[in-house]
């Protein structure tokens, strides 16, 4: 009596954990499980002026220059038409720069990009800040209160379209146009604490 009772007990917790792993897997979201538009392409994005991860020098920040660091790409899809430049600081919710629009055969930025609405390789460039109107565009270094490290996101975007917005669109404008555009994306990130 007690075999059968120890082997129908085991076959229910068998049946009840087969249940909630089936249960749990068809719960997740479909986002989750749909494949991500950059799965496949990986964009490397580099700096002379910093390793990923690696301290910004102050050249590059509101205490310096505030000039942008030279950026390298290589790994763009063959047929990309335009890239997109986001640089944020999630530890602040500010975004730093954005530029749209690059040309699509283009491996990279030089130093001290100009603070032009429109550059003469014909990319744009959108409004920094917290959002709203009046925010100047182009580049603006890294500028967080002192003793404080914050983390810089530079992520880059081949796109299979040029993004049909003018000079001086926001972050959120650019980001609500690109998808289903997306060909690969890079990211290289930058630290930075303001010394005394």
């Amino acid at each position: 009596m007690g075999y059968i009772m120890l082997r129908t007990l085991t076959f229910l917790v068998i049946f009840i954990l087969s249940a909630c792993m089936i249960g749990c897997a068809q719960s997740r979201p479909a986002e989750e499980l749909a494949p991500s538009e950059t799965e496949q392409d990986s964009l490397a994005l580099t700096s002379t002026a910093f390793a990923d991860w690696g301290s910004i020098p102050v050249k590059y920040t509101c205490h310096g220059q505030n000039i942008s660091p030279a950026l390298d790409w290589s790994g763009s899809p063959t047929d990309t038409a335009s890239f997109a430049l986001i640089m944020d600081d999630p530890d602040a919710a500010y975004t730093h720069w954005v530029v749209y629009n690059l040309p699509g055969d283009l491996n990279g930025l030089p130093e001290a990009v100009p603070k032009d609405e429109e550059l003469a390789n014909g990319g744009l460039q959108g409004k920094i800040g917290s959002g709203g109107i009046g925010y100047p565009t182009g580049y603006f270094g890294p500028c967080p209160p002192q003793d404080s490290l914050h983390h810089y996101r530079f992520t880059l975007y081949a796109l299979d379209a040029s993004l049909d917005l003018a000079a001086g669109a926001s972050k959120d404008e650019v980001m609500q146009v690109m998808p289903g555009h997306i060909l690969a994306q890079g990211q290289l990130i930058g630290v930075y604490q303001r010394q005394p």
